[in-house]
């Protein structure tokens, strides 16, 4: 399975580590973006499968940045959320949300984002509470 994924954050060092990590998992990155603007330009012209959406993206934030791309882009890709922070400090939100899942930006891989996706090592499709 090819995946098409945007990466958006406000910290240009991580999407540099971000996008070689997951090109070495086996994941496309067509795109990065750093703020909410650039994402939707990128979500609308590349089209990708997948977003990696930081939840604090500076002076914005990701999760209403997630929703919106879901109810508003072209191609509404699947979206997940990303942060420093432990996924217990955002578990209400990221619930409350229409993103898929969260992955703490320590854990990013191609293998753990498979997993979010409901995909196992052997990307047969496997059962997931949020789909």
């Amino acid at each position: 399975m090819d995946m098409r994924c945007l990466i958006v954050d406000d910290n240009a060092r991580f999407l540099e580590t971000a996008r070689g990590v997951l090109e070495r998992d086996g994941i496309t990155v067509v795109g990065v973006a750093s703020d909410s603007a650039g994402a939707f330009d990128l979500v609308d012209r590349l089209r990708p499968d997948l977003a990696l959406v930081d939840v604090c993206l500076g002076d914005e934030c990701g999760v209403e940045l997630a929703d919106r791309l879901a109810e508003e882009s072209l191609s509404k890709p699947t979206v997940i959320l990303i942060s420093t922070y432990p996924e217990d400090d955002f578990a209400d939100i990221v619930a409350g949300s229409t993103a898929l899942g969260f992955l703490p930006k320590s854990e990013l891989s191609g293998p753990a984002i498979r997993k979010v996706l409901g995909l196992s090592g052997d990307r047969t499709p496997v059962r997931h509470d949020r789909i």
